[in-house]
Order: structure tokens, then C-alpha cells, then sequence
């Protein structure tokens, strides 16, 4: 844990005043670099505060696809006990403001001891700028909610729920969004089957739909290996199959 003074003094200091305010700025024509451009170069100044500010908070910081003019998407990679505090820092310092909750989605990794990772994306319109705050956890850590910081997080936060199954501590309301009710699995994962578990149908005898576990019947399955669009290939036409005549040309 870290200690509360230092916690404390870390958040009450600022970057440089030009280290993010310069964000939005528009490079200019002279410098046709895009590896030195104004624009990357302030997201590189901005990455390199926000990692020194939050040194226990912040285990990677990186700029996605930085060879624009116009810089690119920053990328903070944080320990998964610690995503509402950088959340909260980056929406109310003065220097981030990004208030803008666009989406928190999910990737899976089978082959990864934290088979998930987490995405929280993150807008600033008074800078004009983007950030990715993502996390890793497996499948039986939860994730505190975003939604006492973000409001917006809530149908994203059931979602990621419903698809992948990471649960998110203190959400209001930790309910299946996208699936029926009753639904076993979450289909997002890569190793749930494609046919799933169950199927739904209408049943005429109990009047209602139920559910059923999945049966792909063998018989019902129809193979053929011989092409559409060829109904009698060459020397295989039956000799009952209707001959039109074509009629004689009559000479002019």
C-alpha cells in the first residue's frame, strides 16, 4: 500500500503547464517528421508526468501507432486494484479532463494466466484527446465499477459481464444484458462452442419457449459434394429427362 502523504503529494502536483494543454495544437507544415511532431511530442511529455505522478499506479504507458502528425492513441496499463483511482485522477486533474466516458469493452487471451484484459476509453474534449486505461484479471477477480466515477459505464459493464464474464464489484446493477434469461456461458469467450449449450424453441404442448441442450442430429444434415449450377453435367443426362426440339429453320 502505498503511504497516504505520498499518495497525497503525488496528486497535488502538476505537470509542466505545456506537458498536455498543447494537445490539441496543429503541427505545422514545416515539420514534416512524424516521428518529432508538436503533437507526439506532448502526448510523449504528458505519458512521461502521468507515470511519474502515479509511479505505483501505472505499470505501462505507451502511445498506439505514434507515426502521425497528429499523434495517436495514449495507453496507460494499470494493476487491476488500481483502475478507479487512475480513472478519478485522469477525469478530475486539470491538466487530463478527460470526461468523457466512450466505451469499456474486453479482450480474451486463452493461452494468458489473466486471460481477460480490460478496457476503459476515455475522451477530453477541452484537449481534444483520447486515452485507453486497460487491466488484466482472470476469471474469478472482480473489477471495482466504474460507474461511482463514469455513469456511462453501467450498460458497458454489464456487457463485458454478459460476454466474458468479469464481474464488477459495487456496479448497481450486475445484470445479463445481451442474452436470455436463464443463459449459461459467456459467448465472447474464445473457447465457448459456436453452437453454444442450449437452443430455444416454441413448444405447442406446454405453450411457452423452452430450452433445450443443443443436438445436432446427423440425419437431418444434408451433404452435396456435386455443383448447383451444373444440374446434368456431360454423359450423365437420364434419357427420360424432357428434349425440347428446336424448330426447324425454314429458308428465307
Amino acid at each position: 500500500m502505498m503511504n497516504i502523504r505520498r499518495v497525497a503529494t503525488a496528486l497535488s502536483r502538476r505537470p509542466s503547464p505545456n506537458a498536455f494543454r498543447t494537445l490539441c495544437a496543429q503541427p505545422s507544415d514545416a515539420q514534416s517528421n512524424p516521428l518529432s511532431s508538436p503533437m507526439l511530442d506532448q502526448q510523449k511529455s504528458f505519458m512521461a508526468s502521468i507515470v511519474e505522478m502515479l509511479p505505483n499506479s501505472v505499470t505501462a504507458a505507451r502511445i498506439q501507432s505514434g507515426n502521425s502528425p497528429m499523434g495517436a492513441e495514449m495507453v496507460l496499463e494499470v494493476p487491476n486494484d488500481m483502475t478507479i483511482r487512475v480513472l478519478r485522477f485522469l477525469k478530475l486533474h486539470s491538466s487530463s479532463q478527460f470526461k468523457g466516458f466512450i466505451q469499456a469493452t474486453a479482450v480474451d487471451y486463452p493461452e494468458r494466466k489473466d486471460r481477460f484484459r480490460v478496457v476503459y476509453s476515455l475522451l477530453s474534449t477541452r484537449f481534444n484527446a483520447r486515452i485507453r486505461v486497460q487491466t488484466y484479471v482472470d476469471e474469478i477477480t472482480p473489477l471495482e465499477s466504474a460507474t461511482k466515477i463514469f455513469k456511462g459505464a453501467d450498460w458497458f459493464e454489464r456487457e463485458v459481464w454478459d460476454m466474458y464474464g468479469v464481474f464488477f464489484h459495487s456496479h448497481p446493477d450486475m445484470r445479463r444484458i445481451l442474452t436470455d434469461y436463464g443463459f449459461e456461458g459467456h459467448p465472447q469467450r474464445k473457447d465457448f462452442p459456436l453452437s453454444g449449450y442450449v437452443e430455444v424453441r416454441y413448444d405447442d404442448t406446454e405453450k411457452r419457449v423452452v430450452q433445450e441442450p443443443v443436438e445436432i442430429a446427423q440425419e437431418y444434415r444434408s451433404f452435396e459434394y456435386s455443383t448447383p449450377w451444373e444440374v446434368f453435367p456431360e454423359g450423365t443426362r437420364p434419357k427420360d429427362a424432357l428434349q425440347i426440339e428446336e424448330p426447324e429453320k425454314t429458308p428465307s
